[in-house]
């Protein structure tokens, strides 16, 4: 008997009919195609398989009902299943702060739509994202970004935060103008890695103003900036973004007027998957709800390789 004529005869049985069989088919198919091919289905049984009106399944029906229902009825059952063993592990990268505080976020409201949803998460810098994008080692990452993409990678902005000068609360310093006066500042700079992207751009503004300060002491992440901070080890660099800013009574945050913010953006390497751009635009979404004076609103089509 033929496959497809097996398929039609399960939606005629289960939907009790024909007309109602074709509402419910996945494709689209006549109801006289339908009726055609059920003729043909008895001709090769050799034996009538339902009363068309009233609908009713005659014993040779029932028999092949029974027959090809666990079949044709488990078949979504089975689809979903081999989607689950073949699509991989989806693998995102960022700064622990981001993954846990926001990212992690982004994942529930994502699960609503993809249940089964598996996501690793690894964290890192600016530099070791990158390196861990081009070796293939992650799908995509969400860090501090540059006006241009990295070598071989492709990025979409998200938010530009505004940059902060955290300080003792003891510190006799009133204002991020009364340092710059000094040219040459001996209190110790606190900051993630030299080589990020906003730590560059602070460096470039402070020799705008002709002021040299070398950082004495980097870290990996801004929550580590502002313990630092609370414990003395001198002034930091941080962002308005950063939930540890409210929680350390020890530190006052000074305003940075006239440095490049820093941009928050996600990184990728190749095409994203369907999965990878619906994380995408979760995160932008995301970014638009919590930072909405600092979103950045981009395409994803027009996020550019580099060079």
């Amino acid at each position: 008997m033929n496959v497809h004529h097996l398929e039609l005869f399960y939606y005629v049985a289960r939907h009790g009919g024909i007309s109602a069989a074709v509402r419910h088919i996945p494709y689209g198919i006549q109801q006289p195609a339908v009726s055609g091919q059920m003729r043909q289905l008895e001709d090769e049984a050799g034996a009538k398989l339902f009363e068309r009106s009233p609908f009713r399944l005659t014993a040779a029906g029932e028999k092949l009902f029974a027959h090809v229902q666990p079949f044709f009825g488990d078949l979504a059952g089975v689809a979903k299943q081999l989607r689950e063993i073949v699509e991989p592990e989806f693998r995102l990268g960022g700064a622990e702060l981001v993954l846990r505080d926001h990212l992690s976020i982004i994942m529930q409201r994502l699960r609503k739509s993809h249940p089964q949803l598996r996501v690793s998460m690894r964290a890192g810098d600016q530099t070791q994202v990158e390196e861990w994008l081009r070796a293939g080692l992650i799908d995509l990452a969400v860090t501090s970004v540059g006006s241009r993409p990295p070598a071989r990678l492709r990025q979409m902005r998200l938010v530009r935060i505004p940059l902060v000068l955290p300080v003792h609360r003891d510190a006799p310093l009133k204002s991020a103008d009364e340092l710059w006066r000094q040219k040459k500042i001996s209190v110790p700079l606190v900051a993630q890695p030299a080589q990020t992207s906003f730590m560059v751009s602070f460096q470039r503004d402070l020799k705008r103003r002709g002021v040299i300060w070398r950082q004495a002491l980097e870290v990996t992440s801004a929550e580590l900036v502002m313990r630092c901070v609370a414990n003395g080890d001198g002034y930091g660099i941080g962002n308005l973004g950063i939930p540890a800013i409210i929680k350390q009574r020890a530190v006052r945050v000074l305003p940075l007027a006239g440095f490049e913010p820093m941009t928050m953006g996600a990184l990728w390497r190749g095409e994203l998957s369907p999965l990878g751009r619906a994380i995408l635009e979760g995160a932008q979404r995301y970014g638009q709800e919590i930072f909405p004076d600092w979103a950045v609103v981009e395409k994803l089509s027009g996020a550019a390789p580099g060079a």
